[in-house]
């Protein structure tokens, strides 16, 4: 089989209808639209926006406030409670060893470290950024905090 030798099957393809040729092709004169009016134009018709002169779907809904800061960052946020079960004492804590316990998503955007729960082991934690209480449970419990771009 070569290229030349391929072909649609038989009923998968149609010419297409050529209009305004003519009265014996069957599509002549008014070409299928029909006598006067706004759809015989070219460009007629009514828009998607149009529902018949009532006020249209999206007028009628109340308008979004406010506005979108483009320039927001989205934290992964991590909790302290969950950093003392998952590693041991003395253990080095960055965003790549949280994504490879599964605990981020890997390059899902920076780190922040909260204080919820209790943590008891001296760990040292690198984050993009640190809650104040996430600071002093880590400091206190005898751990380092390291604050990474």
């Amino acid at each position: 089989m070569k290229l030349h030798d391929l072909h649609s099957p038989k009923g998968a393809t149609k010419p297409r209808k050529r209009v305004g040729r003519g009265i014996s092709a069957g599509k002549g004169k008014t070409a299928g639209r029909g006598e006067k009016g706004q759809n015989k134009r070219s460009g007629g018709g009514k828009g998607p926006y149009f529902e018949g002169g009532q006020l249209p779907l999206v007028r009628r809904l109340p308008t979004l406030r406010g506005f979108t800061n483009r320039f927001r960052v989205e934290y992964q946020p991590v909790n302290v409670s969950l950093l003392a079960e998952l590693f041991e004492a003395g253990a080095e804590i960055t965003p790549d060893a949280l994504a490879a316990a599964r605990i981020i998503r890997p390059n899902g955007g920076p780190v922040v470290i909260l204080g919820d729960g209790e943590i008891n082991t001296a760990v040292h934690v690198k984050a993009q950024r640190f809650s104040a209480s996430a600071r002093e449970k880590i400091e206190a419990a005898g751990g380092t905090v390291e604050v990474v771009d």
